[in-house]
């Protein structure tokens, strides 16, 4: 059984940073490419970045891009999120996300792709 636990969000004021963390356990964490993603009151939960397993490879999206940086360290099972420059519409909970497939070279966007999720951590971010 895979645990993904996140940590690290809270109320910053806009312009703010914040820095999450989410560590695994339950299979080996360097076979398989991690997301985060987030999900606003009222919206779907949306892809905000990912990385490949070795970490040589990261994704963001677009709304993100330049402001956020993630990392992974795979001797500790810890896949980060630093989030800088911080707006009031990043506001939402956060998730990491297991990539369901391992070995893979690519790191896929869309939520369905993704087998494991963790409990969420809350950013709020106020103007």
């Amino acid at each position: 059984q895979v645990q993904l636990v996140e940590s690290g969000g809270g109320l910053v004021q806009a312009g703010g940073s914040l820095r999450l963390s989410c560590a695994a356990s339950g299979r080996t964490f360097s076979s398989y490419a991690m997301g985060w993603f987030r999900q606003a009151p009222g919206k779907e939960r949306e892809f905000v970045a990912g990385i490949s397993r070795s970490g040589g490879k990261t994704y963001y999206a677009d709304s993100v891009k330049g402001r956020f940086t993630i990392s992974r360290d795979n001797a500790k099972n810890t896949v980060y999120l630093q989030m800088k420059d911080l707006k009031p519409e990043d506001t939402a909970v956060y998730y990491c996300a297991a990539d369901s497939v391992p070995y893979t070279i690519v790191v896929i966007t869309t939520t369905n792709r993704y087998d494991y999720w963790g409990q969420g951590t809350q950013v709020t971010v106020s103007s």
